[in-house]
Formats: structure tokens, C-alpha cells, sequence
């Protein structure tokens, strides 16, 4: 018997397997020349399919070696001008030619392939896709029920994560690292069963990267230049959580059900989104709504009843289009991330259809920069009125979002009223943030709330890394020292010297207005004078001594501030405020440190010496 196999029966791998099963034992295989540039072609540009292939042609070459069937290579490769028209037929001509010119069988797994044969009156043998059991891949040995994702690479020990969303650890599965060669062969296996299982299919193929998804098992199979190395992933959800299972069940379902139908879902990578929108999803299937999904790639796990869209012709766009017409009730949206996404879900909204839209942020406020970085400041209330943060698989908090005309909390009296929105948080009923524009910027601004009548040391240690921040932001402004206090956890007072405040504050506010959207700290600017007139208030009697440790005394006259450390003199010593650096001096000969009283370094020496903080010297 005579076989002419065209690239989709060897990218399968489907004709070996059935030469092994003995059915086409002694048969005469040919190959055209075309079915070898079309493979060639494609593994030049890094796709999987391409080297699958040309292992399949490798193990046949074996078996013609072993003398289990004859083979032979035919035909002539095609031309560049038969190349740039493959996608219209005419590589598949050239092998149908081949099959014709030596009387052979046609087999092929391409429907439209196996129709345009038998009219050109070959002898075909269609290989229909495989319906019933397979047997366990090779990956699947590496899974077991609290497994939810498996990272293999070449020269490492294969390791996985196991657990719940709410305790996930990283397991070595073997000490030995795996190779190429093993993981060349799992590829091929996963590319043949894509091709085959029903529930399977390649969703991307670019260079150096295919995605595959094999019923719930989405594959990522990476190789080199996109990758240093072969790589594979596989991810697979472990849980199916209704949306009863969640805290604030009823809330969600009061919302989606009745007239607030725009909704976020955000949160860090890994914290349960996709579960939460695949619960939604489900529930408003369950409950009479049409249910679609856009999903690039496909992720949800939800029933048939819900059908799941991907990019069509690389465009959500396109499948945004086809989505109107369908007119379903709800659209959940996997993953917002490209500008195109972002203005397709205000559209689809604005249109009138539920939306459900999910995005990576590790806080609300970076979720809520994001939507305002692509589309109107004023349309956002519309399109989404209700935020959930996901963190460790539960529901965070959920938050409303309302539009006003107002005066921006933390502004000062003077400003104009402007548009606002404010982001609730819905358990407490109390506003969190607030956003406006401020000359030409968007600004993100939390709300102050009343500040514990005495700290927690980690929350002073968070407000010492706010002061730093406060600090080297406003120096890129200022030539002099930046005194920052904080007041609330959302609040700070600076004072600078006069001087330096237009250019701290900027032109109509804009210096200032940027470092407040970055850091979401709310500054209140001041002239040093102020404090300086506030300390003299305070300051020591004149000739006042401050005993210190250590035989170290501090004399303040009208000028000067004098430290007196008889037993360091003429030693360089580094000045300590608690545990926090100073300056750095030279103790004179007569055991005197001098320093102008009102010096910015005198003044917040005073100032820790005010607040309990012990000042001490330390040779260098």
C-alpha cells in the first residue's frame, strides 16, 4: 500500500501511532518535498508544530531503518511565490499532486483537504478527530488533586505549586533536573493530543511560544529565542466555588442582578479573580441571564451554557462587534490589560450591557488609574459602579463609585468646586478616595481620616518611609533641607525654606499635584519661617544648658547652639537623633561642637530632643 500523509497527519503524530499499531506495517510512505518546507518553515519561526512534525519525520526515517515500512521523499519544494500562497491551498496542492502522480492513498486530518481530494478523484483516507479515552499525558504525572500549576525546564528540578488560593507553596517534584530531550517529547505529546482531543486546540502560536488547552489544562510550551531555555507551564483551577461560598454573596448578586450592572473585579496575581468571575458568570447563567465571555486566552471554567470568545483576528475588537449583535445580558471580561481592552469595556457598557471586568492591581486606587489613563474622566461612574478587591481568595472589600460637584477633600478653601469621583468603601460607608482633575492631571486622592490617638510602632515605621519618600520627591525641587511630619496616615505637613516653595509647589500647582497622585498622600507646603517662629516660642531660656549622656551637654545662646563633649575632643564624631543619622562634625580643642541656633540641622536636632529621642555621639 501506497501513503501520501499531508503536514496535518504529521504534526499529529497520528500516522506512526497507527504504523506502531501494525495497521500500515509494509506500507510505502512518500513524502513530498512540500510537507518538509512547510515543517521547515514553521519551526524556523520558532513554532511548536514545526518541530512536532519533524520528529514525527524523524521516527518514520527509524522505522524505514528498522525495515517496518518503506519510505520516500518526492516531489519539488516549493517556490517563494507557492510559499506566500500557502494559507490559499497551495501547498496543499503540490502534496494532492504527489499523491496523484504515484497512484497513492491521500491521508489527511483537514476536512476541506479530504473534500478537495475526493473531487479531484484521489483515494482518501480522512482521519476524523479521536473521540473517546485517552491516556494520561506525560505532564499529568506531575499533578495530583491540591496541584494547580507545574513549571518544567531544561537544567532544573521540575517544581509546583500546591495548596488553596489562601496558603500556596512551591514544591520540588524531583531532585534531578529534567532535560530537553524529555521535555521535546512531552511537547510533541501535548501537540498531538491538542490536535486530536475534541477539547483540545492550540490557542496561541508565535515564535518561540504555544499556549495549548487540553479541557481545563491550559499548556504554555516556550523555546528559545523567546525563552533562555525549553520551558513548560501547565496552570489548572482546583476549585469550583459558587458564588454562595463567597462572604458578601448577597451584596454581588443584589448588584448584578438589579440596575449597577458595571463591574470590576481586581486584585494582585494569583488572588482568585478568575475563580470569583467564573462564580458570577455561572450564577447569572443559573438564573436566566445571557452569558458570554471575551477571554485572550480562553480561562474560565464555566458550563457550555455560556459560550467563551477569544480575540478574533487578533482583535478584541472585532469580537466586541460580533458580541452587539448576539445582544447578550452580560459579558464577563478576562483580563483588561491592552489599551484596546480598556475603551472596548466602556463601550460595550455605555451600549447598555452588563459587564463584568477583571485586572491585575495590587491596590484599588492603581485599578482606578489605569480606566482613567484611557478614557473620559466623566464616563467612569458610568461604567463602573461597583469595585471588589479579591486578596487570598476571598472578597476583600467592595466599593461604590459615585460622581459629585465639590471641593476636593484635602484642598485648600480657595478651590473651585470641581468634578469628583468617590470610591465608598461599602461596609463602612465611608468615602476612601477621591478623584479630580487638577490641572491637566489626574489626581488620586485618599481621603484623611482621624489619625489613633497614639501610634502603633510598624505604623511609625510606615511613616518614616512616607517622610523619606515625601522627602527625596520634593528635593528634586529645593536646594534646602525638607522637614516632613506626618499628621495622618494620608496626610503630611512640609516646611521648606521660603525660598524654595514656588518651585516646590509649581506652576499652578502642578510640581506638588504630581507627587500627591504618586504617592496618594495628601501635602500641605509651609514656609520654614513659620516653624522657625514656632520654635522660638518653645526654645529654651537663653543660656539654657541640655544635659545629655555620656558627659555631653548642649548650651543654647541667642546664636548659637554649642554641644560641649569635653572627652571627644578633637575627634570626628557622627551625631545621633535616637537611631536616626545626623551629621557628621569635628570636635574643637576645647571639646565644642558650634552650630548656627538656627540652622536647619541645629532645628531638627531640637526637635528629636523635643520628642523623647535620645542624642548621642559616636566616633568615626
Amino acid at each position: 500500500m501506497k501513503l501520501v500523509p499531508d503536514t496535518s497527519v504529521v504534526i499529529d503524530g497520528r500516522i506512526t501511532s497507527m504504523i506502531k499499531s501494525g495497521e500500515y506495517k509494509g506500507a510505502t510512505i512518500i513524502i513530498a518535498e512540500a510537507v518538509i518546507a512547510e515543517l521547515e518553515s514553521q519551526a524556523n519561526q520558532g513554532r511548536e508544530i514545526g518541530f512536532s512534525g519533524l520528529n514525527e519525520l524523524q521516527e518514520l526515517c527509524r522505522m524505514a531503518n528498522e525495515g517496518i515500512i518503506e519510505l520516500k521523499f518526492v516531489g519539488t519544494r516549493p517556490s517563494l511565490d507557492q510559499v506566500k500562497l500557502a494559507s490559499g491551498g497551495e501547498i496543499d496542492a503540490l502534496i494532492r499532486n504527489v499523491a496523484s502522480d504515484h497512484e497513492a492513498n491521500f491521508i489527511t486530518s483537514d476536512i476541506v483537504q479530504a473534500e478537495v481530494a475526493k473531487a479531484k478523484g484521489l483515494e482518501v483516507l480522512y482521519l476524523r478527530p479521536q473521540i473517546g479515552d485517552f491516556s494520561p499525558l506525560s505532564i499529568d504525572q506531575y499533578f495530583d488533586e491540591k496541584t494547580t500549576a507545574v513549571y518544567l525546564k531544561e537544567r532544573v528540578p521540575p517544581v509546583a505549586k500546591k495548596g488553596t488560593l489562601k496558603e500556596m507553596r512551591l514544591v520540588t517534584l524531583r531532585e534531578a533536573p529534567l532535560t530537553e530531550h524529555e521535555l521535546r517529547s512531552m511537547a510533541q505529546e501535548i501537540l498531538e493530543r491538542a490536535k486530536r482531543d475534541p477539547d483540545g486546540f492550540i490557542e496561541i502560536e508565535k515564535r518561540g511560544i504555544t499556549v495549548v488547552q487540553i479541557g481545563s489544562l491550559r499548556i504554555s510550551i516556550a523555546r528559545r529565542p523567546f525563552s533562555d531555555g525549553m520551558e513548560i507551564s501547565a496552570v489548572r483551577p482546583i476549585v469550583d466555588i459558587s458564588l454562595n461560598d463567597y462572604a458578601r454573596a448577597d451584596l454581588i448578586k443584589n448588584r448584578i442582578m438589579g440596575e449597577q450592572r458595571g463591574l470590576l473585579v481586581a486584585g494582585p496575581p494569583g488572588a482568585g479573580k478568575t475563580t470569583l468571575a467564573q462564580s458570577i458568570a455561572t450564577f447569572l447563567a443559573d438564573h436566566g441571564f445571557v452569558v458570554k465571555t471575551m477571554e485572550a486566552p480562553r480561562d474560565l471554567q464555566v458550563p457550555d451554557n455560556i459560550t467563551q470568545y477569544t480575540s478574533l483576528d487578533g482583535s478584541m475588537g472585532n469580537t466586541a462587534e460580533v458580541l452587539m449583535l448576539f445582544r447578550p445580558d452580560y459579558v464577563i471580561f478576562d483580563e483588561l490589560r491592552k489599551n484596546e481592552d480598556f475603551k472596548i469595556f466602556g463601550d460595550m457598557r455605555l451600549a447598555g450591557l452588563g459587564m463584568v471586568g477583571v485586572m491585575h492591581a495590587t491596590r484599588v486606587q492603581d485599578a482606578l488609574q489605569r480606566f482613567l489613563e484611557r478614557m473620559d474622566f466623566g464616563t467612569l461612574p458610568q461604567i463602573i459602579n461597583t469595585i471588589i478587591f479579591v486578596i487570598g481568595g476571598e472578597i476583600g472589600r467592595v466599593y461604590d463609585v459615585s460622581f459629585s460637584i465639590k471641593r476636593p477633600e484635602g484642598m485648600p478653601e480657595e478651590t473651585t468646586q470641581k468634578p469628583v469621583i468617590t470610591i465608598t468603601e461599602h461596609g463602612t460607608g465611608a468615602p476612601d478616595f477621591e478623584i479630580f482633575r487638577f490641572e491637566g492631571e489626574t489626581i488620586v486622592m485618599p481621603v484623611a481620616r482621624q489619625a489613633p490617638a497614639k501610634a502603633e510602632p510598624e505604623e511609625k515605621i510606615s511613616w518614616k518611609l512616607a517622610e523619606r519618600e515625601i522627602q527625596r520627591e520634593l528635593g528634586r525641587f529645593t536646594d534646602g533641607y525638607v522637614d516632613v511630619r506626618m499628621q495622618t496616615d494620608n496626610k503630611a505637613v512640609v516646611y521648606i525654606d521660603d525660598k524654595d516653595i514656588p518651585a516646590a509647589i509649581g506652576k499652578g500647582g502642578k510640581n506638588v499635584a504630581s507627587i500627591v497622585n504618586k504617592l496618594s498622600i495628601g501635602i500641605d507646603i509651609r514656609p520654614r519661617s513659620e516653624l522657625e517662629r514656632q520654635k522660638a516660642e518653645t526654645a529654651p531660656s537663653k543660656e539654657e544648658d541640655i544635659q545629655l549622656e555620656g558627659g555631653v551637654r548642649i548650651r543654647i545662646d541667642k546664636r548659637q547652639l554649642i554641644i560641649m563633649a569635653p572627652d571627644q575632643r578633637g575627634k570626628i564624631v557622627d551625631v545621633f537623633g535616637g537611631k536616626e543619622y545626623l551629621f557628621t562634625a569635628t570636635v574643637d580643642d576645647h571639646g565644642e561642637i558650634h552650630l548656627a541656633k538656627n540652622s536647619s540641622i541645629s532645628q531638627e536636632m531640637l526637635r528629636r530632643y523635643d520628642e523623647g529621642e535620645i542624642i548621642k555621639l559616636r566616633p568615626v
